[in-house]
């Protein structure tokens, strides 16, 4: 059987079912399908298959070409039915894996995942989760489930976890040339696993377990909003010195060797740095153990935009106005730069925070014309001199890298810049920095 699968994978001829054609399942599904494999793209959302059968593209790194092409040469097709999955050799897991209000891991996606698999599995199937989670969930949660009636892995179907290293918006780095990492319930299905990424992916890992390969994504994501939280309490440390952090950091980076820069800023955004270290942080509770670098970091995270409202403040009273009643323009509200996601976005909160102190809000955004703000629907205002005039303060939130932050400089009273996009725009009463 196993011998079978790797032949039909190594021949093009396994047919492949994604789960979830957001940000990582869809750009997944058509590097497949650009290497001739047919894939059956399968999601809930009516409204994703009704624009994908149109060939229209709702994912930054997709282009609605490419979309058009695969399903030309009938290589992807779309569908909400899961009765699919009985016709695939391999079916990949792309599937949200959210926080619960109570900050406890929600894998109920994976979960209704999962059972609509068992549904429709044969013999001689390869199952890949990819959705980022805790230490043991392909193992606890996924197998036992798969098991259930009777099927056993490593022989009748196979189980592996590869944690998805998608970064929207990355020019450099897309699904093809980012190594993949691959972790097996069995060693079987590391090896299967390992022949199927290969065939779409340029380089592909293989690691001893599938939680050693949970762990990994877990640990890339740590790294970093620990970094951004030691570099966000250093900014505070030099705001009360009267230490430019923007220069201690530029000068620290030219030491060639045993330094990484990273930047202050508004906070943390998109779903994997603000919500992976939760998850291990949460794992590592269950088991006795408290995780108080990760806990601390995302405290002194979670704080930055209180800061940045701060700022806000601050910069009015410089010029006797109240935040209260007063025009506060916030300019960037996507998680990142160049990107129109605006999962947990950082930006939201400050909007959030600001109108709590009855502050008058709007925002401009290129990548993002409308939001919704609890119940409150907000129009993006055009990027033109008037917007600017009108505002008591203007707030750089995300740094889009297509936006004229001079001209916002050379046209708005006050500016709080929390990117440092005016880093060159020196002797200015006008601009106050993180």
């Amino acid at each position: 059987m196993l011998k079978l699968l790797k032949e039909k994978i190594l021949n093009i001829k396994a047919r492949i079912g994604i789960i979830g054609l957001g940000y990582v399942g869809l750009p997944l599904a058509l590097s497949f399908a650009k290497k001739g494999f047919r894939v059956y793209g399968i999601d809930i959302d009516k409204d994703r298959i009704k624009r994908l059968n149109s060939h229209k593209s709702y994912i930054l790194d997709v282009s609605s070409a490419d979309i058009k092409d695969a399903m030309a040469k009938k290589r992807f097709a779309v569908t909400a039915d899961f009765g699919r999955i009985k016709e695939c050799d391999a079916v990949i897991i792309c599937v949200p894996t959210p926080l619960y209000k109570t900050k406890e891991p929600d894998v109920s996606y994976i979960v209704s995942a999962v059972n609509n698999i068992k549904k429709y599995m044969k013999r001689g199937q390869i199952i890949v989760l990819e959705s980022t989670t805790y230490p043991g969930t392909t193992e606890e949660v996924m197998l036992p489930i798969l098991e259930s009636d009777g099927l056993k892995e490593g022989k009748d179907f196979y189980l592996a976890f590869s944690p998805e290293r998608i970064d929207p918006g990355n020019e450099k780095y897309a699904t093809k040339n980012t190594p993949k990492i691959i972790g097996g319930i069995s060693r079987n299905s590391t090896d299967i696993a390992k022949t199927l990424y290969e065939q779409a992916i340029d380089t592909v890992i293989p690691v001893s377990s599938s939680k050693v390969a949970e762990m990994v994504k877990l640990l890339e994501n740590t790294f970093r909003i620990v970094n951004i939280a030691m570099v966000n309490e250093l900014m505070l440390m030099c705001d009360r010195l009267g230490i430019d952090v923007w220069e201690v950091i530029d000068a620290a980076k030219t030491k060639p060797y045993g330094f990484m820069p990273f930047y202050p800023g508004p906070g943390v955004g998109g779903h994997c740095i603000p919500v992976d270290p939760i998850y291990l942080s949460w794992k590592a509770r269950m088991h006795g153990f408290e995780a108080r670098f990760i806990d601390l970091a995302s405290q002194v995270n979670s704080e930055m935009p209180h800061y940045v409202v701060d700022k806000v403040i601050e910069g009015l009273n410089d010029q006797r106005k109240p935040l209260r009643c007063s025009k506060v323009l916030v300019v960037g509200v996507a998680y990142k730069k160049d990107v129109k996601d605006l999962r947990e976005s950082p930006s939201l909160e400050v909007i959030d925070l600001l109108m709590e102190k009855g502050a008058i809000v709007s925002y401009y955004d290129p990548y993002l014309p409308y939001l919704k703000i609890h119940d409150i629907n907000l129009k993006g205002v055009p990027f033109n001199k008037d917007s600017f005039k009108d505002s008591d303060c203007v707030v750089i939130v995300t740094d889009h890298t297509n936006v004229d932050y001079k001209f916002i400089a050379d046209n708005s009273d006050l500016v709080v810049d929390t990117r440092n996009v005016l880093k060159g725009i020196t002797k200015r009463s006008n601009i106050v920095r993180l």
